[in-house]
């Protein structure tokens, strides 16, 4: 199996290595992530100015890695395109560090190099974990719930969402799968303006306060210290 791993949070984040690290026992992997932070990119693209593709050594062995000045998509667009001799069977897209549920997996950059991999007719696995640098659960179970995916194929407009909790083993409850996003944000909008002497005014990040979910949701599972598997749809492409 070929691999292509991408990410949105940086080629030297944590996430990532431990995607690749996962990747590698199960084929081929070229890393190719965003040389920076790009975080809430969605899909979005460069079409104006220069990117800058260059390759890293990587601490996964046997890894090929390239960090790209651009978007999460920009990636894929460029693995596929440039640097990848044949089309990759799958893209692993993350390990996030924060939760891509609800609503704000509209705006995720891991999403949506994943929808970007779907538009390119490759299927692919998003991963995201709380953000609190805890990865107990994933270094556990990263492994067998891949596996176990891999093994389930879905229709062309679809993509797996995987979201680990940040937790001890001890704190951990399972997993639960056929999760659907919740229908608000995890990571709401949260600023405190300060009002400037000029008539302008400065927002300042507030946190990010956590909301209760109804069942059945990705966020209730992961607010709950399970694993959350669930399915996203991509109503423009075509099944």
């Amino acid at each position: 199996m070929r691999i292509l791993v991408v990410n949105d949070d940086g080629i030297a984040s944590e996430g990532i290595k431990r995607l690749a690290k996962c990747a590698v026992k199960f084929g081929e992997v070229w890393v190719v992530a965003p040389a920076s932070q790009c975080s809430a990119m969605s899909q979005r693209i460069t079409v104006r100015g220069e990117i800058e593709v260059r390759k890293v050594a990587y601490s996964v062995p046997d890894v090929k890695a390239y960090s790209v000045g651009g978007t999460p998509a920009d990636c894929v667009k460029i693995a596929l395109n440039y640097l990848m001799p044949e089309k990759p069977d799958i893209v692993f897209s993350g390990i996030n560090e924060g939760y891509n549920a609800g609503m704000d997996i509209l705006y995720s950059g891991t999403v949506g190099a994943a929808v970007e991999a779907l538009s390119n007719g490759i299927p692919a696995i998003a991963f995201s974990s709380e953000m609190n640098g805890i990865y107990d659960v994933v270094d556990e179970y990263i492994e067998s719930v891949t596996k176990e995916l891999l093994e389930q194929p879905l229709p062309s407009n679809a993509l797996w969402n995987v979201n680990f909790p940040g937790c001890s083993l001890d704190e951990f409850k399972g997993i639960l799968k056929d999760r659907i996003p919740a229908q608000h944000q995890f990571y709401m909008d949260n600023y405190i303006k300060v009002d400037k002497t000029d008539d302008s005014f400065i927002l300042e990040s507030g946190g990010l306060p956590v909301s209760e979910a109804k069942e059945g949701t990705d966020i209730h599972a992961v607010l709950n210290r399970y694993i959350s598997i669930g399915i996203i749809r991509n109503g423009v492409i075509e099944v």
